[in-house]
């Protein structure tokens, strides 16, 4: 009885010690678009900056964006996108380090809201045995606006629009100065040929 408790036992610590062990290391602090809003087929970038909250260097073994986009006849896809930075990237104690993730909108996207998740893998180090410790995976989910194109369209008209009205404003107000320019210079022209002519001096009567 004993010795099956005593392996029972050693069993357990066995696969205790198989278990990876993860530690927090890094924290999202900041993760935004480069646009407020975009358009089906552009291209941008998400900002993000970690830091290291730990009492040793850590390092980001990895770095994505996951997407889940809707098209516009309803069928969803998921897309994952990659840093473009060179990992693993060390952080050393209490700093933080700004990455950013390159995105790649389709063209048939659907117009609306979406978050997608940004996760970071990291590992710190620890000095007793000078080695890397799996760390564990931080999210942050940013809002994604797509925009519909008809509202571009509307905006752009409307623009348009606005654009010509001031013009027709601006050639009616050079119109009416003209209008009046010509008016003024022409009754200035009727007076002065009216006190010319009255004031032409008349022949004598003769004897």
């Amino acid at each position: 009885m004993y010795k099956k408790r005593l392996l029972m036992a050693l069993l357990c610590f066995i696969a205790l010690m198989a278990i990876p062990q993860v530690a927090r290391a890094a924290t999202i602090t900041s993760c935004t678009f480069d646009k407020d809003k975009y358009l089906q087929g552009e291209t941008g970038y998400i900002a993000v900056t970690i830091y290291n909250d730990e009492n040793d260097k850590i390092r980001v073994t990895e770095l994505s964006a996951t997407i889940n986009y809707y098209y516009d006849d309803g069928v969803v896809y998921l897309q994952k996108f990659f840093s473009d930075a060179t990992l693993p990237d060390e952080i050393p104690v209490g700093q933080s380090e700004n990455y950013y993730i390159p995105i790649s909108l389709p063209n048939n996207i659907a117009p609306g809201f979406t978050n997608p998740t940004v996760e970071v893998h990291t590992d710190l180090w620890r000095a007793q045995d000078s080695r890397w410790m799996t760390s564990d995976h931080p999210t942050s989910q940013p809002k994604l606006y797509i925009e519909s194109p008809y509202k571009q369209l509307y905006e752009d008209s409307h623009q348009q629009y606005q654009e010509q009205m001031s013009v027709n404003g601006y050639l009616t107000n050079m119109m009416n100065l003209f209008v009046v320019t010509t008016i003024v210079f022409a009754s200035a022209a009727a007076g002065f040929i009216f006190v010319f002519f009255t004031r032409r001096p008349r022949p004598a009567a003769q004897p």
